[in-house]
Order: structure tokens, then C-alpha cells, then sequence
């Protein structure tokens, strides 16, 4: 009986919440390639919009991700799922989400938040067979921020710093990490014909909870923009719109401390700071945990000091203290990003701050470019090795204020009329004359260079000017730069004289013939592969060094060598024959190598071979010009997720041939173009 009556009061709820909205009014175009095209009078019905397309196709994954959300990963995949729901209580999310939530959320994106659950919601009610858990139903605004929270906690290091506390134990957070990407801008100054040009191109995942999804989303409340976000997500996280774009690639300020509290034996659950023995707050996490089929009620403490969550451990008592675990307005930020009309207003949501992290490269239709390495940054006091563990005994670590916007590593406007960033050192950013200084070394910003931003060097040099096709082909590009910029100088590889190693010619002649280009058709970047492969499964022995010996290397070539005789029986093979893109029962050969500016990393996939993971998941290219933008796009496999879509693989063969699509943000082109067109039901 009690079971029934839960179901009629949530049955009651669901209705209740998709009753608010005028599902007749909203439209779902889907044009030749099944992206979405989301039409509504109003910013929170194209959000209900978007939220059941999404479910369309990719319901598992946004559930997956709801469940981490919601702390009911125990209940979903048992001790190991209870783990990562003992971390959300840890760092106190729940409590912070229930107390920021109407205080710090406007009302406008509320209603928005609640336009993406309606449409949540009513897909799982008119398709319940497909619910992965009941009790992640009904999802609530409140869900999607605290599960954002958890999102922008991992990308500020948490999952790190607690595996670290965790004596190596790395929490279950990683498949919601981050991955690579690339994005340049060039203005007027730059470009030939005097348009702007913005490459989005992020490397991510290429499946998952952080791959990323491609919408595009019209109101009559002046929101019309095209990009991607990730699942469950109810906006646009990079893209255009009709004035300007921005595209995001991932950086490592130290957004994250570690504190080791002063305790003593004899005053159990107490430290000292500043001479003065405080007490750590304590509260009980009730956690539900799937065992063996059945559902487990499991209590564990948890602990807080002045520094933040602390963990209690053989080596330890440990707090950590991050500024994303204070706010809860991410999402908010990255809506009102999307109805930017100018810098001025893009400029002035930044100052919200409420993103901890992520570059961002920005480009607009008045000629604007602009970089940024984001971050909420604390003003920590000079004279402690922030990287490290830092005393957790004295107020003089407890810094309680972040750097504000404009003391961040940024440039707008440089002279030589481009930004760029490829993961590398936001100090540059640009040809050298606008780069910005370091002004606070505690910011623990990276320093280093890699082959994308070296090769992006390379290649923009050879342009006076730049073309959008030129734009392109630097995007496209699947070269390394000469010489390599990896940690470790592997040059010796290269000077192996087949003629003294007659043994290993097969391999060494290739490799000395190889133009650095990672081409499907190459045999050198396929011998390269498997060394990269085998040299990081076997760090300690191949790169422990900044330079590999002509032993190493010459030890390396024939593991390699007979790896490839006992794996494929012959040495001759191409990068294409072993990398491929694989989905479903479609397999294709696919170019790429890591840290090329067209990167692709992949896993093993079968008979000795490698399927692509991760790497350009998704590429948006786009050309602001006087009658509108351009925009052409890309992605690895198709916009559905699901098996028996059309579009689950129908983008593969592109994507191979990296070959964009035009996508359009005009209302009458998308409807003249409109493939199906339709209503949520």
C-alpha cells in the first residue's frame, strides 16, 4: 500500500511539473544529421525542449549522471558507487545546494532549472521500461546544481587531492574529468578578408558523462545559440550565438589545498591552530549501498575543520579546501554566457566568477578576441608551498578571498591579431608582444609548452594572414612539431643506424623516413604508436630521464618489434591498420596521435589493435561575419547515443576524413532544412 501511494504522489508530481509547460509550443527540429534544433516561445520551454531530446538520445548516460548527482551511486553500483556518494556528503554539497540555492540563483534560471526537470521528468514517466534507478525520479532543479557542484569540485582537483589523502585510493570521480582541447581566435588584423574566426575544439571523452553533445536552442526571449554541453546539463557550455562565441580548453591553476591539521592522541577529534585547540565538526552520513541485490543501510562520520572536509587517516588528519565547493551559481554563469550580445556583457557575467576554472577563448562579430586562464584562484600568503601540503595549524594558511577577474592571465585585442591555447602556459597566448606576465607565482599556474602549442606556433608563423579554409587546416593539422616537445627528449630513437642494428631495420628505416604526420596511411606513425604505447606503460624504465639513452631506445624498438610480430605476425603496418574509430559494428581507420593538434587517444580494442576514446570529440568552426555567422561543426560518431538511431554512427566517415557539416543558426533555414519536426509528447 505504501508503495502504491509513493508512486501515485510521485506520478501526481511528475504531471504536476510537465503541466507548467506549453509543450505544444515547443518545436524539436532535427535536421539530416539528427542534431536538435530546439524552437520555443520561451528560454525554460526550449530548456524542456532540450532536456527530452537529450533523453532521445542519450537517456542512460544523463541518468548515470543524475544518480552521481543525487548520491545514490551505492544504490546503483554498490560499495564502489557508496564511495563517491560518502564524498559528495563529505565535502558538504547537499548542504551547500539547500542553502545557496534561492539565495544565489535568479529567479529567470530557476525557471529555467525547472523547464529542464519538467522535460526530464515527462520522459521518464512516458518511457519507464528505460529508467535505470526509480528513486532518481522525479529530478529536481536543486539535483542538477548540486551534481554541477560535484562537476567543478573534480575539475578544481578534488578527486585528486581526497586520492591522495585516500593512501593512493582514488576516489570513483574519474570518469567525470576533464580531457584536453584546443581554441584560437583571430581578428581583423589576422584574418583575410577582416572577419573574425573562432576554432572550438574540444578533446574530450568521445562517450560519456563529459563528451560532449551538440544543440542548438531558439527563444523568443533572445537566446539563440549553437554548441554542446554535456548530459544533463540545461544550457550551452561552448558555442555561438548570433554576436559571439567562446571556446573552453582545460587548465591547471592550483584551484585546490591541502591542509595537514596539528592533533595529538590525547584529544581525540581535536587540532590546533594558532595555539588554540578547536574541535572538528562531526555529523553522520547516512549512505545505502547495493550488495549482493540487496539495499544496505550504511552510517559513516564524516569531518570538518576551519579548512574545509577532513579526512582521518593512519599517515594523518587532512582538510581540503577548494573555492568551488562555495558556490553553486556555475550553470547560471554558462546560461548567461549564452545571451551575451557583446564583450562588454560577456565581460561583465565573467565577473560572476562562478566558473572555477577552464580557459576560455572568445572571439565576437565587432572584430574582439579575447583569452582568459579562468579560475577562482585563492590570495594565498606568500611563503608556503602551495603545491604541497600546507600546515594546517595556524589562520596564516586560511585564506578566506580569490583573485579577482582582472588579476587573472589574460589578453584582449594583441597586436598580432590571434590568441590561442592548447593546455599549455597561459603567459603565451599570443605572438609574444601582448603576453601577459606572472604577477602572482602563488596562483601555481603551469608554465610548460607542448606539441599542439609548439606546432600552432609553427604553423601560424607561416601566415601573414589567415583564411578560414587556412583555419582549418591548422585545426586539422596532425603533425608534431620539429623537434618534439615532449617531457622526455626521445630524439635517440631517431639516430638508431639501421645498418648496425640490421635486427630492427624494419622498424628504424620508417621511423627515419617519417614526416611527423599522423596519417592513416603512415607506417611510421604507426610504428610510433606502439612506441608511445609501450615507453608510458613502462615510465620508470623508458622516461625516467629528460633525455632516452640510444640503449633505451635501442631496447624499446625491439620490444615494439615483437609486440608487432606476436600481436599481427608482420612489421609493415600502417597507423590506420592498428588505431581505428569504432562503434557498434562499424570500425574505420582513423589518423591522429596524441598531442597532435588533431589528437586522438585511444584503448586497446581487439586483435592488438586500438579504438579511439577520446581526442577531438566535438570541433565547431565558426566565422562572424556582417550578415550573420558561419558555422561548420564536427563529430566523432553521430548525435545519438543510441543503437538503433540512424545517426549512432552516420558521422564516423566525416570524422575520419575530417570533414565538417554547416550548421545554421537562421530559424527559416533550420525549418526549410528540417528534416522532422516535432513535439515533446
Amino acid at each position: 500500500m505504501r508503495t502504491l501511494l509513493l508512486s501515485t504522489c510521485l506520478c501526481l508530481l511528475w504531471q504536476f511539473s510537465s503541466a507548467q509547460f506549453r509543450i505544444d509550443r515547443i518545436d524539436i527540429i532535427r535536421d539530416s544529421f539528427g542534431v536538435p534544433h530546439i524552437f520555443a516561445p520561451t528560454d525554460p520551454e526550449v530548456a524542456y525542449g532540450l532536456a527530452w531530446a537529450a533523453a532521445e538520445d542519450d537517456f542512460f548516460t544523463i541518468q548515470e549522471s543524475l544518480i552521481i548527482g543525487k548520491a545514490l551511486s551505492g544504490i546503483y553500483k554498490g560499495k564502489g558507487g557508496a564511495q563517491t556518494d560518502y564524498i559528495i556528503h563529505l565535502m558538504g554539497i547537499p548542504e551547500l545546494v539547500n542553502a545557496r540555492y534561492d539565495k544565489d540563483l535568479s529567479p529567470a534560471f530557476q525557471r529555467l532549472l525547472e523547464g529542464y526537470c519538467a522535460g526530464l521528468n515527462a520522459y521518464a514517466q512516458a518511457h519507464p521500461k528505460e529508467i535505470l534507478l526509480k528513486r532518481a525520479f522525479p529530478v529536481t532543479p536543486r539535483d542538477l546544481i548540486q551534481y554541477s557542484v560535484l562537476q567543478l569540485c573534480v575539475l578544481s582537483g578534488a578527486d585528486k587531492a581526497l586520492g591522495s589523502i585516500f593512501r593512493g585510493t582514488q576516489p570513483q570521480l574519474t570518469n567525470l574529468q576533464p580531457g584536453g582541447s584546443n581554441a584560437f581566435a583571430f581578428n581583423s588584423k589576422k584574418t583575410n578578408n577582416g572577419h573574425t574566426f573562432l576554432t572550438i575544439n574540444a578533446h574530450q571523452p568521445l562517450e560519456g558523462p563529459v563528451a560532449f553533445y551538440e544543440a542548438h536552442l531558439c527563444s523568443e526571449e533572445g537566446w539563440n545559440i549553437l554548441g554542446a554541453n554535456f548530459p544533463g546539463a540545461p544550457c550551452i557550455l561552448h558555442g555561438a550565438n548570433e554576436y559571439l562565441g567562446w571556446a573552453h580548453t582545460v587548465n591547471n591553476p592550483d584551484k585546490v589545498d591541502v591542509y595537514q591539521l596539528e592533533t595529538d592522541q590525547q584529544r581525540p577529534l581535536q587540532y590546533k591552530v594558532d595555539d588554540q585547540w578547536l574541535k572538528l565538526e562531526e555529523k553522520t552520513v547516512s549512505l545505502k549501498v547495493k550488495l549482493a541485490g540487496i539495499i544496505v543501510p550504511v552510517k559513516r562520520k564524516a569531518y570538518n575543520s576551519i579548512y574545509g572536509p577532513t579526512l582521518i587517516t593512519e599517515k594523518g588528519t587532512f582538510s581540503v579546501r577548494m573555492p568551488a565547493q562555495t558556490d553553486v551559481r556555475g550553470l547560471e554563469q554558462w546560461y548567461r554566457m549564452n545571451k551575451a550580445r557583446n564583450y562588454t556583457e560577456f565581460r561583465q557575467v565573467l565577473e560572476m566568477m562562478a566558473i572555477p576554472g577552464y580557459n576560455l577563448v572568445y572571439a565576437d562579430r565587432y572584430d574582439t578576441i579575447f583569452y582568459i586562464s579562468n579560475g577562482k584562484i585563492p590570495i594565498r600568503k606568500p611563503g608556503y608551498n602551495w603545491r604541497s601540503t600546507v600546515p594546517g595549524n595556524t589562520t596564516a594558511t586560511l585564506w578566506k578571498e580569490i583573485h579577482p577577474l582582472h588579476e587573472l592571465p589574460q589578453v584582449l585585442q594583441p597586436m598580432g591579431g590571434y590568441v590561442y591555447n592548447t593546455n599549455h602556459s597561459p603567459f603565451n597566448s599570443t605572438d609574444g608582444r601582448d603576453n601577459p606576465a606572472i604577477r602572482f607565482p602563488e596562483m601555481g599556474y603551469e608554465t610548460l609548452e607542448n606539441n599542439r602549442s609548439k606546432r600552432f606556433a609553427e604553423l601560424i608563423q607561416q601566415n601573414t594572414t589567415v583564411s578560414f579554409e587556412q583555419m582549418k587546416r591548422i585545426k586539422f593539422d596532425r603533425s608534431y612539431p620539429s623537434p618534439f616537445a615532449f617531457p622526455t627528449n626521445i630524439d635517440s630513437l631517431f639516430l638508431l643506424d639501421a645498418h648496425l642494428l640490421p635486427e630492427l631495420a624494419d622498424l628504424i628505416l620508417p621511423l627515419k623516413e617519417w614526416n611527423k604526420a599522423a596519417v592513416a596511411e603512415s607506417k611510421g606513425a604507426g610504428i610510433f604508436l606502439l612506441i608511445y604505447k609501450k615507453a608510458n606503460q613502462q615510465r620508470n624504465r623508458f622516461l625516467a630521464t629528460p633525455l632516452m639513452t640510444i640503449q633505451q631506445a635501442k631496447e624499446l624498438l625491439q620490444e615494439v618489434k615483437n609486440d608487432m610480430l606476436l600481436n599481427y605476425g608482420r612489421t609493415d603496418i600502417t597507423l590506420g591498420d592498428i588505431q581505428k574509430l569504432a562503434r557498434g559494428d562499424k570500425e574505420l581507420p582513423v589518423g591522429g596521435l596524441p598531442d597532435v593538434l588533431a589528437t586522438i587517444g585511444t584503448v586497446p580494442h581487439k586483435n592488438g589493435m586500438f579504438k579511439g576514446n577520446e581526442g577531438d570529440a566535438y570541433v565547431e568552426l565558426v566565422e562572424f561575419t556582417p550578415d550573420g555567422p558561419i558555422i561548420e561543426s564536427m563529430n566523432a560518431y553521430g548525435a545519438s547515443a543510441r543503437k538503433n538511431s540512424p545517426h549512432y554512427t552516420d558521422q564516423m566517415e566525416r570524422y575520419t576524413r575530417q570533414q565538417t557539416k554547416r550548421m545554421s543558426l537562421d530559424k527559416k533555414t533550420v525549418y526549410r532544412q528540417a528534416v522532422k519536426l516535432y513535439h515533446p509528447q
